[in-house]
């Protein structure tokens, strides 16, 4: 049972992988008061960002695990699944390439303001210049700078190497060797990453860019206190989850010039509202949570659903995040 099928294959992919482990019904979306029936006889469920709490959990007899068709687990009560022995299994690894390259997609705009100088060409600004060029702004080489990546995982990973590529410092931060891992986090970092600890890494990052899970720990992560700590006018990158930042704090240090800008992927509520402060800040990039989305990550991650789910039919399941085995 695919519960909100649309973002992951909106008609561009194929469930195949899925419809060969047996009956698959897969729902475009599932409103809060649909989750329960479509579970009701449900053995393996399917869900991106369709929440599943305790009651709903309690009112699906039949099933036998969840599968998130994502590597983020934060929309299932992980612990009301494991009360009932369900393992709940994510997908680590087939989005790393994809968002690792959206990270730089935001940055180069921030720093070449690649699209905003596209649309100023089409707006007739280039034909009615009376010199060869021009440019709207600073623009900013990335060789020489310092990028802290926090979360060193296999996509914080994959992001400092691509830094390393533009000539880039690379700080690294990553929670205690003693507290819980982040998802994937179990390799260590390339061997050019300097690792500091959280306070040092933002007061000498030129760019901050967040690869780490949310949780009651690193929500509201970045904040006002967190980002008096940052260098003046440095860039802030969030392609991880939305209430890794305050938003009010981030688009407070926008307005006033404290931070020179952010590329985001996420907000906290998406689709946003219109009111989010951050839709009216200077200097913000925003994109409505695309960084996963490349048609070969969807079809990774369709491939590896499927085989999580076969590993929860046959008793063994696979990429396991509550504990359950």
């Amino acid at each position: 049972m695919v519960l909100d099928g649309h973002t992951t294959n909106p008609g561009d992919l194929d469930w195949e992988p899925l419809q060969r482990l047996g009956r698959l019904s897969v729902h475009a979306r599932t409103a809060p008061e649909q989750v329960a029936e479509r579970l009701a006889a449900a053995a393996v469920v399917f869900t991106n960002k369709t929440r599943l709490g305790a009651a709903d959990l309690a009112a699906a007899p039949a099933l036998r695990g969840i599968c998130m068709l994502s590597t983020g687990y934060d929309v299932v009560d992980g612990a009301a699944a494991a009360a009932r022995g369900l393992p709940l299994c994510n997908v680590p690894e087939y989005g790393t390439a994809s968002v690792a390259q959206a990270v730089f997609a935001l940055l180069l705009e921030l720093t070449n303001r690649t699209g905003a100088h596209a649309a100023l060409v089409r707006q007739g600004r280039w034909s009615a210049g009376p010199d060869f060029c021009f440019w709207e702004g600073s623009l900013t080489e990335l060789a020489g700078r310092s990028l802290g990546v926090v979360g060193m995982g296999r996509i914080g990973a994959a992001v400092a190497t691509i830094a390393r590529a533009f000539g880039m410092e690379v700080l690294g931060y990553r929670r205690s060797a003693g507290s819980a891992p982040d998802p994937g986090s179990g390799q260590p970092g390339p061997d050019f990453v300097v690792n500091v600890d959280l306070p040092t890494l933002l007061a000498r990052a030129d760019v901050v860019t967040l690869h780490c899970p949310l949780n009651a720990e690193t929500r509201g992560l970045i904040n006002a206190e967190r980002i008096a700590l940052m260098k003046p006018g440095a860039l802030l990158i969030n392609t991880g989850r939305g209430p890794l930042v305050n938003e009010a704090d981030l688009a407070a240090a926008l307005h006033s010039g404290r931070l020179g800008g952010a590329g985001l992927d996420v907000l906290s509520a998406e689709p946003p509202s219109l009111a989010n402060p951050l839709l009216g800040a200077p200097n913000c990039v925003i994109t409505p949570h695309i960084a996963w989305a490349s048609q070969a990550a969807r079809r990774r991650l369709i491939a590896a659903s499927a085989a999580n789910a076969a590993a929860i039919l046959a008793g063994a399941p696979l990429n396991v995040v509550n504990g359950v085995t």
